[in-house]
C-alpha cells in the first residue's frame, strides 16, 4: 500500500469510528462507486475525502473538484493528502488551480501545500504564482513565514531566472536569508 495512503486511512479511520461504511471504501476498487460518494448527498467529509483520493491516485478526473477544496482546507493534513493526490491526478487544471489558491491573499493561511505542489507540477504558472506570493510575504511584519520559506525554496528548485530579484530582496529577512542563499546558488549562472 501507498505510504501516503496508508496514513491517510489510518487518520480516516480513527476520524469517522471505522464503520461498515469506512471498511468498503478502503477496499472497493469500483471507480464508479469511489465518484458516488463525492456527489451523494449527506456523505460526512472523511468518506469524501477517502473517495477523491482513491480516485485522485487511480487518475480519475471526477476527483479534481474535490480535491482542489481539501487543498484548501483549514485542516493541514487534509490539505497535504489533497496535494499528493492531485500531483498524480494529471488534471490539466491542477496547475492553475494551485496557483489560484497560492495567490489568494484572503487564503494565504492556507497557502503552504498549493505552493508545494506548483513545485511538484513545475508547471508554467509555478513561477510567477511563487513570485506573487512571497513578494506579498516580504512585508515586514508577515506572519505567514512558512508560506514564505516555501515559496524560497520552491524558487530555488524551479531554478528560473526570474526570481532572482525577489529571492535577492529575500536575503535581508532573517527567516528567509539561508534559504534564500541556497536558491540563489541553484539558478543558473550569470
Amino acid at each position: 500500500m501507498d505510504e501516503e495512503l496508508r496514513s491517510l486511512t489510518e487518520r480516516l479511520r480513527h476520524e469517522s469510528g471505522a464503520p461498515v461504511g469506512y471498511e468498503r471504501l478502503v477496499a472497493t476498487n469500483d471507480l464508479g462507486e469511489l465518484a458516488g460518494v463525492l456527489t451523494a448527498p449527506g456523505r460526512p467529509l472523511w468518506a469524501r475525502e477517502l473517495a477523491a483520493f482513491r480516485l485522485g491516485l487511480a487518475g480519475d478526473r471526477r476527483a479534481f473538484e474535490t480535491l482542489v477544496l481539501l487543498l484548501n482546507h483549514r485542516d493541514p493534513p487534509r490539505c497535504a493528502s489533497a496535494a499528493y493526490a492531485l500531483a498524480r491526478l494529471g488534471d490539466p487544471r491542477t496547475a492553475r488551480a494551485a496557483a489560484a489558491l497560492a495567490t489568494n491573499e484572503l487564503r494565504v493561511a492556507y497557502a503552504l501545500h498549493p505552493v508545494r505542489l506548483l513545485v511538484a507540477l513545475h508547471a508554467p504558472e509555478a513561477v510567477p504564482a511563487l513570485i506573487t506570493t512571497l513578494a506579498r510575504r516580504l512585508r515586514p511584519h508577515d506572519p505567514y513565514r512558512l508560506v514564505a520559506l516555501a515559496c524560497v525554496e520552491g524558487l530555488g528548485a524551479l531554478g528560473d531566472e526570474r526570481a532572482r530579484p525577489l529571492l535577492n530582496e529575500a536575503l535581508a529577512h532573517p527567516a528567509l536569508a539561508e534559504a534564500a542563499a541556497g536558491a540563489l546558488k541553484r539558478l543558473p549562472k550569470l
